[in-house]
């Protein structure tokens, strides 16, 4: 069967594009099975999806099957490229985290272009349900553990969203499969917007058992589930070697969980000489399972920078709010542990978490200006669907969102308020915007850094763009804050 797998565009500020190795994952294992897949990735694309649908319908081949995955802030986009499909005949799923958090919405007598969703991971559902569609069966009937699917005027759930155990098992991405000359650099904002690069991602391990209030990780979910060394080395290997890889991000959740094996997996890139492509930790790492000597075996095995999720420099705000699980002193040791081994560092924090007060956030802008990574990433909290962050405003204050496209956290504005009487849209979105000032632009070293780099003046009307953004704002940034709309 000819299959289309395809993922909506990213519209947030960032000029990163990076390879969805989710569909990599599901083109594997459908071309194992026998099948012709294309990975159609909107972000990089230069024409639309039905250039292809109909350049295959002309040449007597055409697409049976679009299988779409979507965050919560595309799913919109997901939904137009469904309807877009349908009108060339071909059988539309959707999957992702959105869709395993919501899986009947889409199902919904607002979507009839829909006609399956799935929740949680897929490598295994979606080729029995190509199976069954290939035998001309309804998948519907062939109990396919994670399918949801309409019958007569009710929306059917399944009742697991499937995990699988032995990830060893699983064939690597497709990553040959990926257009990768039109892919950028994994981290611009550190090291210049480089479009040419071959920069591939890989997965270690999937799921994170930490339960943090504002994350949502409902397709790889709370059990941690670890790829073997051996299984990892082989597919690094790939990149380097077969694919000329010239930059590698992993991204897991927490791939450092398992302490003693993140060494050994350091371990083995040295020994087979596969250190000489610089790696990246894309996502941050978890400050609490690391030790000095990780770090100068990542930097000994080829990584360049890493990064860690502080999201707050408020003790109690970590502890009972955010609930992320460590303490402000194993914040500081990783970060002086990676700056001895001479990597760069990245650092997340996050403003206007319920409870936030100018007090907790001027913490958060102190510890940044004490931990000074080579980047801070200031990111204004989004509320979504299936977190506890999303339960207690449901329940305590109102989302500001006509729309989940609303819910994007790249988007400069506030996007909820607690009804407490303390909390205030407007004052989060002030001392967000203080502390890139106080961060970047207050610090002569700091404006010196940027404005030295090519990449400052090769891109001069994006990197205007950008720091009004940041230390200005513009008006649809405070848009509808005293406007609460209905939750989306």
């Amino acid at each position: 069967m000819r299959i289309i797998l395809a993922s909506p565009e990213s519209k947030v500020w960032s000029s990163r594009k990076h390879i969805p190795l989710g569909l990599g994952y599901l083109a594997a294992v459908l071309r194992e099975a026998g099948h012709e897949v294309m990975i159609y990735d909107a972000s990089i694309e230069d024409v639309p999806v039905t250039y292809y649908l109909q350049q295959a319908q002309e040449a007597g081949r055409p697409y049976r099957l679009i299988g779409i995955t979507a965050t919560t802030p595309l799913i919109q986009d997901a939904w137009e490229m469904a309807a877009t499909a349908k009108q060339y005949g071909l059988t539309t799923i959707l999957g992702g985290p959105h869709l395993t958090i919501m899986p009947a919405e889409s199902l919904g007598p607002e979507h009839p272009y829909v006609d399956y969703t799935f929740k949680g991971e897929a490598e295994h559902g979606i080729v029995e349900f190509v199976a069954a569609l290939e035998a001309g069966k309804k998948p519907e009937l062939q109990d396919i553990p994670g399918l949801n699917f309409r019958h007569k005027d009710e929306v059917i759930v399944s009742p697991v969203s499937p995990m699988i155990e032995d990830l060893d098992s699983l064939p690597f991405p497709a990553h040959d499969l990926f257009k990768i000359d039109r892919y950028t650099n994994l981290q611009p904002l550190t090291d210049g917007l480089d479009p040419h690069a071959r920069a591939f991602t890989i997965l270690t391990s999937r799921g994170c058992p930490y339960k943090c209030t504002f994350c949502s990780k409902p397709v790889t979910g709370d059990t941690w589930r670890g790829r073997s060394v051996d299984n990892v080395i082989a597919e690094w290997r790939w990149l380097v070697k077969e694919l000329q890889a010239t930059e590698i991000g992993v991204t897991d959740d927490i791939w450092n969980l398992k302490l003693p094996r993140a060494k050994e997996l350091c371990r083995r890139l040295i020994a087979e000489g596969l250190n000489t492509v610089p790696w990246i930790t894309v996502h941050g790492m978890k400050v609490n399972h690391t030790d000095a000597e990780l770090f100068q075996l990542m930097k000994a095995a080829g990584a360049r920078r890493v990064g860690f999720g502080v999201e707050n420099g408020d003790p109690w705000m970590l502890k009972h709010i955010i609930r992320k699980g460590q303490a402000l002193d194993m914040v500081r040791n990783a970060f002086r542990w990676a700056k001895a081994a001479e990597l760069q560092t990245m650092g997340f924090f996050i403003f206007g978490m319920p409870r936030d007060t100018e007090e907790t956030m001027e913490a958060t802008i102190r510890l940044a200006l004490e931990l000074d990574p080579d980047l801070a990433n200031f990111m204004l909290a989004a509320p979504f669907p299936g977190t506890k962050m999303w339960d207690m405003i449901q329940e305590e204050g109102n989302v500001f969102a006509h729309d989940w496209g609303d819910l994007a956290i790249h988007d400069a504005k506030a996007r909820f308020t607690i009804n407490d009487g303390v909390y205030d849209p407007d004052l989060v979105v002030r001392k967000w915007r203080e502390a890139y000032r106080r961060f970047y632009l207050y610090r002569p070293r700091r404006v010196w850094e940027k404005v030295s780099k090519k990449s400052f003046w090769l891109d001069l009307p994006g990197t205007l763009a950008n720091a009004r953004r940041f230390f200005l704002g513009t008006e649809d940034q405070t848009a509808d804050v005293h406007e609460a709309a209905q939750p989306a």
